[in-house]
C-alpha cells in the first residue's frame, strides 16, 4: 500500500523523547528538558514588531518562490561580509526553516547509487534524507579526542568518483564541535577539483565561544561547489517562525527554486520580513543570549565531569554537550531511556545521532542554570545506584 522509499525515510528522537516527556508531566512528573535543540529565550521584540507590521500593511499573500527580493538581498549582505564571499540575491533562496535546503539540495545533485559523505554522529535528518534519496550513506567518524573533529586522511580516504555530496557542520549538532580554517582549507584541497557538492550546514554559526565562524565557502575554489545552509531558529530563538535560507551557485538555486515552487509555493511573506528584520538590526540580544549559553556551558560541562563514570568535552559553539558515558554499566541508549523515566531527566542517546554516538549522551543546555543544577544532581544520584 505505501511507497518503498518511505520506510527508509527516519526521523528526530528528540521530538520522539519530547513526547515522552510531555505525557510524563502530565501524569504529574516533574521533568526537567534537556532533550530537545531549541533555545529558552524569547523571540527579540523588534523582530515581533516587524512580523506584526508586515501584516498590518497587507503582506499576507503569495510571495516569489525563491523569497521576497529585499529579503535575499540582505541575506546576501551579510553572509556576503560574514563569510567573506560575494553573494548576490540571485544566489539566496529562502525556505520555510533550513530543513528544505538540506532536502531540497541533495534532491537536486544526488541521484540513486550516489555517495553521501556525512558527520557521524551528526545531525540524523542528513542520513535519513540519503536513505530516502536510495543514495549510499557513507559516515564520517566524529572524534572525541580530536575534540569532535574528524581524521583528514580518513575522510580523504572514503572520497572516490561515486562521491556526490559531502555535508559538513559546524559548530555541530549533537557534539559541538568546531572546524578551524586550517580544517577547511585541507578539506578544500581534497575537494576542489572533485565533481560534487557541499552541504555547509552553519546554522548554529552565531552561537560560538571562541574565535570566529570559517565556512568552507570562502576556501578558494569551492563557493561554485557549495550550500551554505542557515536560518533564524537558534540565533534569534525563531524555532516556530520556520524561516531559513541557502546561499548557492545560481544555476542550483534556481533548481532549489523549482522545488519550493513544487512543495511550498513560497515562505511566508511577512514572517520574512521579520527575518530580515533580524538580520540587519541590533544585535545585542543574540551576544547576551550566547554568554549565558557560555555560562550554561561551564556549568553542565563541570557538573557532569563530577559524575563517575561520566567525561565530557567542553564544547566551542552550539548549545549541547556529548558527555561520554562508556565506564557506565548500562548502554547509552537505555541510559537515556531510564533517565527520563526513573530520574526525571529528558536526554538523548548518543545513538540517536549515527552508530559512533554509541557510548555517549547528548545534552542540551538550552535551559536554565537551576534547572540544569537540578538535572545534573538527579542524572549522579541514579548514575551512582546502577554502578552500586
Amino acid at each position: 500500500m505505501f511507497a518503498e522509499k518511505i520506510s527508509r525515510l527516519g526521523t528526530e528522537t528528540a521530538f520522539e523523547v519530547l513526547a515522552r516527556a510531555k505525557e510524563l508531566e502530565r501524569q504529574g512528573r516533574d521533568v526537567v528538558h534537556l532533550e530537545i535543540g531549541e533555545p529558552d529565550f524569547d523571540t527579540p521584540r523588534f523582530i515581533k514588531d516587524a512580523a506584526i507590521e508586515a501584516l498590518n500593511a497587507g503582506f499576507t499573500h503569495y510571495g516569489p518562490s525563491a523569497g521576497q527580493p529585499d529579503v535575499r538581498e540582505a541575506i546576501a549582505r551579510v553572509v556576503s561580509s560574514k563569510r567573506g564571499i560575494q553573494a548576490t540575491a540571485d544566489n539566496v533562496v529562502v525556505t520555510p526553516g533550513a530543513k528544505p535546503i538540506m532536502f531540497f539540495g541533495m534532491l537536486a545533485c544526488v541521484d540513486e547509487g550516489d555517495e553521501v559523505i556525512y558527520p557521524n554522529p551528526g545531525f540524523p535528518i542528513y542520513e535519513s534524507v540519503v536513505n530516502f534519496l536510495g543514495a549510499k550513506p557513507v559516515p564520517l567518524r566524529l572524534q572525541e579526542d580530536r575534540d569532535f573533529t574528524f581524521d583528514l586522511d580518513e575522510f580523504a580516504s572514503l572520497v572516490n568518483d561515486k562521491t556526490r555530496f559531502v555535508i559538513l557542520n559546524s559548530p555541530q549538532n549533537p557534539t559541538g564541535g568546531v572546524l578551524s580554517r586550517e580544517d577547511l582549507e585541507k578539506i578544500g584541497e581534497i575537494l576542489k577539483d572533485r565533481k560534487l557538492w557541499v552541504l555547509t550546514d552553519e546554522v548554529y554559526s552565531e552561537i560560538l565561544y571562541e574565535g570566529r565562524h570559517h565556512s568552507i565557502a570562502s576556501v578558494p575554489g569551492m563557493a561554485e561547489k557549495t550550500i551554505i545552509l542557515d536560518g533564524h531558529s537558534k540565533t534569534y530563538a525563531m524555532t516556530g517562525w520556520r524561516l531559513g535560507y541557502g546561499v548557492m551557485p545560481k544555476e542550483l538555486a534556481a533548481h532549489v527554486t523549482r522545488l519550493m515552487t513544487n512543495c511550498n509555493s513560497c515562505t511566508n511573506v511577512f514572517v520574512q520580513i521579520a527575518g530580515m528584520k533580524a538580520l540587519t538590526g541590533p544585535q545585542e540580544e543574540v551576544t547576551r543570549m550566547v554568554s549565558e549559553f557560555r555560562r550554561r556551558r561551564d556549568v553542565i560541562v563541570e557538573g557532569l565531569n563530577a559524575i563517575p563514570g561520566v567525561s565530557c568535552k567542553t564544547p566551542k559553539g552550539a548549545f549541547y554537550v556529548f558527555p561520554n558515558v562508556q565506564n557506565v554499566p548500562m548502554p547509552s541508549a537505555q541510559l537515556a531511556r531510564e533517565l527520563l523515566d526513573k530520574a526525571g531527566v529528558a536526554v538523548l542517546s548518543g545513538t540517536a545521532f549515527g552508530a559512533h554516538g554509541d557510548g555517549y549522551l547528548r545534552l542540551s543546555y538550552a535551559n536554565s542554570v537551576e534547572n540544569i543544577q537540578k538535572s545534573l544532581q538527579r542524572m549522579g544520584e541514579f548514575i551512582s545506584s546502577i554502578k552500586g
